[in-house]
């Protein structure tokens, strides 16, 4: 997939292979030191009472077994697709040019597509690369969605080079967490770590495909832990200086004894390539997104509804306290869960379920790591004072994507990724209910549905849901008529599902 250079830009990266490093010695300047010479030598080698045992993580590990062990779990992920392109990517015209006769008789033209208020957005053909790693010996795998995003046909390769078709079993944007199957059996798998005994300065290895080099490992250190990264700030980010590149998105971040402790995903660049800084999922993010989509096909996540920031030190004194921890609300969002429970902007949000929040990323990520309906007990400031609030969690808009549906030329299966449309969406198309499609594959593909169709009805009966398509595809129809919308027009097209 194109990469696009951005100060935080998606990674698809590799590994350096790494042997295991030796002890060395320090020879002293002088053939004859001196007594005071030697016993400062002693104060520096000899261990000290007062100083704590390293911990075993921390210790130089054996990066050549990691590999040997972990390695053949590792996996090249290519991807085929159309890309569509968006406003910001095409070609811009002068003001008034759509009014323009010239406009309207050369607008057919490639890049010419797209600018009139009924005309389709342009898509274009794209190949991608990216890594992953088997967590099942039955063929499930974990991916970024970003490396899947918009694709129609995915392979996995193998370590030993076979090479599978593959499922999107669902993908969630939100954490960046894909899902795929291969059919397959007797694989090899990873070892799964926790996360949250990493500290910083712990050794890791990363796995991947930087620029399509296979099976490629690079060295590191955890650089810093609960990472928020701007419009990430739901997932708290492990920070690594593990090189990654290109080609190493969804590949997996090793601790010091071999576990999967994340899913390397972002770098910081303003080179496209690798600059020190790289983002991993931390597993155990990847793992309850992992359990909903193979249970029901999509993740959801909890929405609290405020706009928080961080405090400083003036802020913090402003409202009475000693330290600047804590997450700010500046906004509640109207019938949301915040506003049910009577939180209020000025309100500084101290600790959610016990657990204290220190800024405000790690509000954001221990709600949205929430589900729908989960009861959470929230620590507040108010008025120089601390007070316990219950909230219900509401869900997220727009979560009824379903990417799962994306299984290209499976038998029984529509092909579709659809969400309903959005308020603005219905307001300007003047429609009372629809479904966009946000992707199109096998079936619906061959007969002719394209991304930005809007799904109205399917035999006859008008949907609002996800959950309405998916329970008549459920019955194994032989085909579906489905009702769509496209530049202002509606027709029904038959799609045979045998």
């Amino acid at each position: 997939m194109t990469l696009k250079t951005l100060n935080v830009s998606l990674i698809a990266a590799g590994v350096l292979a790494v042997g295991t490093a030796g002890a060395f010695a320090l020879k002293p300047e002088f053939s004859n030191p001196s007594a005071a010479g030697m016993a400062s030598v002693a104060a520096v080698t000899a261990p000290s009472a007062a100083v704590a045992p390293v911990p075993a993580q921390s210790m130089v590990p054996n990066y050549r077994a990691i590999v040997a062990q972990s390695g053949p779990a590792v996996v090249g992920v290519t991807v085929e697709g159309m890309h569509k392109v968006t406003r910001e990517e095409m070609p811009q015209l002068p003001p008034g040019a759509e009014n323009d006769p010239f406009f309207q008789f050369f607008r057919g033209l490639p890049g010419m597509q797209g600018r009139g208020r009924n005309q389709q957005t342009p898509s274009q053909p794209f190949k991608g690369q990216g890594s992953g790693f088997i967590v099942s010996s039955d063929g499930l795998i974990l991916t970024n969605a970003h490396v899947v995003r918009e694709a129609k046909e995915v392979t996995v390769k193998l370590n030993d080079r076979r090479e599978y078709s593959a499922k999107v079993l669902g993908s969630d944007t939100t954490t960046d967490v894909a899902v795929l199957r291969i059919d397959a059996k007797n694989l090899p798998t990873v070892r799964l770590g926790d996360p949250q005994g990493l500290e910083v300065g712990d050794p890791v290895l990363a796995i991947g495909a930087p620029y399509g080099f296979e099976q490629t490992a690079t060295s590191g250190i955890v650089s810093a832990k609960g990472r928020s990264l701007p419009g990430d700030a739901m997932v708290p980010f492990i920070q690594t200086d593990a090189a990654v590149n290109p080609g190493n998105s969804g590949g997996p971040l090793f601790d010091g004894s071999g576990a999967v402790v994340g899913i390397n995903a972002q770098i910081y660049s303003q080179t496209g390539g690798f600059q020190g800084l790289s983002f991993a999922i931390p597993i155990n993010v990847a793992l309850k997104v992992k359990d909903q989509i193979v249970a029901t096909g999509k993740a959801s996540h909890g929405r609290l509804g405020v706009v928080i920031q961080d405090l400083n030190q003036s802020l913090a004194e402003s409202f009475g306290l000693p330290r600047p921890d804590g997450a700010l609300v500046s906004k509640v969002a109207p019938d949301s869960a915040a506003a049910a429970a009577g939180i209020k902007p000025g309100d500084v949000i101290l600790e959610v379920n016990g657990q204290p929040v220190e800024r405000s990323g790690s509000l954001s990520s221990r709600v949205g790591l929430s589900a729908p309906g989960d009861k959470v007990k929230l620590k507040v400031w108010r008025d120089k004072s601390a007070r316990e609030i219950d909230a219900k969690l509401g869900g997220l808009p727009n979560e009824d994507t379903d990417v799962a549906a994306n299984n290209a030329g499976e038998g029984g299966k529509l092909g579709l990724a659809l969400r309903p449309l959005t308020k603005e969406e219905r307001r300007a198309n003047n429609l009372e209910q629809g479904l966009v499609v946000e992707n199109s594959a096998g079936p619906a593909a061959r007969a002719g549905i394209n991304p930005g169709d809007v799904v109205l009805a399917i035999n006859g009966k008008p949907v609002t849901s996800v959950e309405q398509v998916r329970s008549v595809i459920e019955g194994k129809p032989k085909s579906v008529a489905l009702l769509i919308e496209r530049d202002g027009e509606r027709i029904f097209v038959p799609v045979n599902l045998g």
